[in-house]
């Protein structure tokens, strides 16, 4: 991790963002720019064309995609590059978020905390769109954490009249890297107890019913998580201490 690179990389995406009309008006959004600038600097390597498909970074240690959300986009694009390169898909959360709303006119509201705290488990709902393919040799995943600024355009769509327009990285916190096996409780919802249900693992996570289901579907895919019996009507599973699909 580098904090300094990361700043900097914010700064070349938000300067660039000016030069296109300010917040929103990208056809990259900043978040994904500026994590493609801070994971490879040399312009070379990235927006690179592979057969058909145009790679985030292609460099000496293969490909790199960033996804801030849908994944179901990448199924096609994974499935063509995983047989000849080892891919990493790049997932960003924010682990620290601060929500400022904009009014129709460009108005800013000050910046508020927001209550909501992501982490690297956060990423597994959205890896149930990839589980056919999460079996694969060559595919590992990054979740940076960061601290971000979200903007909140006042247009009366969205949840309590608002749409999300833009989320601005402001600093780098951590970052969780899965590339082997013993790499994918990384993955996991903290403060799971040895034997879990299915409802255990969706509060650990402060997942909603859904994506607590997807989640642990998708760990199950990962091989991180195994099933061991039932405790009543409810399932059991445990974290794997091992797996071959990473």
């Amino acid at each position: 991790m580098d904090e300094a690179r990361f700043l900097s990389a914010c700064h070349q995406a938000m300067e660039g963002g000016r030069g296109r009309g300010g917040i929103g008006t990208l056809g990259e959004k900043s978040l994904h720019a500026a994590l493609k600038l801070y994971l490879e600097p040399r312009e070379a390597c990235r927006e690179v064309w592979v057969g058909r498909y145009v790679a985030d970074i292609v460099n000496e240690e293969g490909i790199t995609e960033i996804q801030t959300s849908g994944f179901g986009r990448l199924r096609e694009k994974l499935a063509f590059f995983l047989p000849a390169y080892p891919v990493t898909v790049v997932y960003p959360v924010a682990a620290r978020k601060w929500l400022v709303n904009m009014s129709p006119e460009g108005g800013l509201s000050p910046r508020r905390k927001s209550p909501k705290a992501g982490g690297p488990w956060n990423i597994l709902p959205e890896l149930f769109s990839l589980k056919e393919l999460l079996g694969v040799p060559g595919l590992s995943f990054m979740v940076p954490l960061l601290e971000i600024e979200e903007y909140r355009l006042q247009d009366g769509k969205g949840r309590r009249g608002y749409t999300c327009w833009e989320k601005m990285p402001v600093r780098l916190l951590d970052e969780v890297w899965a590339r082997n096996p013993a790499d994918l409780r990384r993955l996991l919802p903290p403060g799971l107890p040895k034997e879990f249900t299915a409802k255990e693992f969706t509060a650990c996570g402060k997942f909603s019913r859904m994506n607590g289901s997807l989640a642990l579907s998708a760990a199950r895919s990962l091989g991180a998580v195994a099933q061991t019996g039932a405790r009543g009507r409810a399932y059991l599973y445990r974290i794997e201490e091992g797996s071959t699909h990473v």
